[in-house]
């Protein structure tokens, strides 16, 4: 493939409407007037927010006001919940410290989630990694049910947004959903990120979280008012972070590494990173929307990538191709999380 382009970079997030995507009675032109907005972000940063979601606002302040009270109970009692205990689900709660970017440690903690299989699932009962039970907390008493209706909500708005995607691509607007997300892996993350000095003993940055991709096709991410969450762009050969601030009422969408790889890098799944300056706790709830388990990703079939294939191999942050790889997406999934949390590595792998 071809060698990454210098480009002009990009300079802000844009701010997109989704609404069209999510009513049912819109029309096919608005859906695609959005969708054409959608890949454009895609193109350019591979970032963008978006409003008139159609989450209930209600729902999201009840979690994060029952995130932020399991945040504040003692540590012991969050560890009833670690996530040795959660197996080969990956699923449970870390302490600060215990993720792992680039094999440094983050200044975050947080809790695991996914869809909630019981043991006699067909996945379960085959020892299938990152798949199984939530744990989740006696107190404070409702978070789980919380977070089960909050990943619904999100897996429908994920579905709504990857039928714009495919439509920006040209495609039909099931594409995705009938080769790929029509039974998506679905992840869920409540981060907390506590405020902290910027330097460790050893005079290297400290970070929430350090520069990164995600993995799968698209990552809904709700973020406090505190900001933090930084948005890597390249113009004319030089770096600059783009601070990706709160908007309220929105969500921080971005697209990942299968997704780069199904347009041979004509959407680019961009690196970010997280580093918390508010002098308080910072929030934030990614939720990844993903290929199933057991989907072999390829490229798409789309007329638009007859010019594309960019490998951005030399520049990204791990030095690997997303493109070179082949196989399924839980092949790939494996080969990264084990680097995440290498003390829960054989549990998984």
């Amino acid at each position: 493939m071809a060698a990454v382009p210098v480009g002009d970079g990009f300079d802000h997030v844009p701010i997109l409407d989704v609404q069209a995507l999510v009513d049912p009675s819109s029309s096919l032109a608005a859906r695609r007037e959005v969708a054409a907005q959608i890949g454009a972000a895609c193109r350019e940063s591979g970032f963008f927010y978006v409003v008139g979601h159609g989450v209930d606002a209600g729902l999201q302040a009840r979690l994060e006001a029952l995130s932020r009270q399991f945040f504040s109970i003692p540590l012991e009692e969050k560890m009833a919940i670690r996530m040795a205990l959660g197996g080969r689900a990956w699923r449970g709660y870390f302490p600060v410290g215990g993720e792992l970017t680039s094999g440094r440690p983050d200044r975050k903690e947080g809790l695991y989630f996914g869809a909630q299989l019981d043991p006699g699932h067909p996945l379960v009962r085959a020892g299938t990694p990152l798949h199984g039970p939530n744990l989740f907390p006696r107190e404070p008493a409702g978070l789980g049910d919380a977070v089960l209706e909050y990943m619904a909500a999100l897996t429908q708005l994920g579905h709504s947004l990857m039928r714009g995607i495919a439509l920006s691509l040209g495609l039909d607007e099931h594409y995705f959903a009938a080769r790929y997300t029509g039974d998506p892996l679905v992840l869920f993350r409540i981060f907390n990120y506590p405020p902290g000095p910027e330097l460790a003993e050893d005079g290297q940055p400290v970070w929430g979280v350090g520069e990164h991709t995600d993995y799968g096709v698209l990552t809904i991410l709700k973020q406090d008012e505190a900001g933090g969450l930084q948005v890597k762009s390249r113009a004319g050969g030089q770096v600059r972070w783009i601070e990706a601030a709160p908007v309220p009422g929105s969500f921080v969408c971005n697209i990942g590494d299968m997704l780069d790889r199904m347009t041979r890098g004509l959407y680019r799944s961009t690196p970010h990173r997280v580093r918390n300056r508010a002098g308080r706790d910072r929030l934030s709830l990614p939720f990844f929307f993903d290929p199933s388990w057991t989907a072999e990703v390829r490229p798409v079939d789309a007329a638009v990538l007859a010019e594309a294939g960019v490998d951005d191999q030399a520049e990204r942050w791990d030095g690997q191709s997303v493109h070179a790889f082949r196989g399924t997406y839980g092949d790939y999934l494996l080969g990264k999380v084990g680097k995440v949390f290498p003390d829960l590595r054989a549990e998984v792998l």
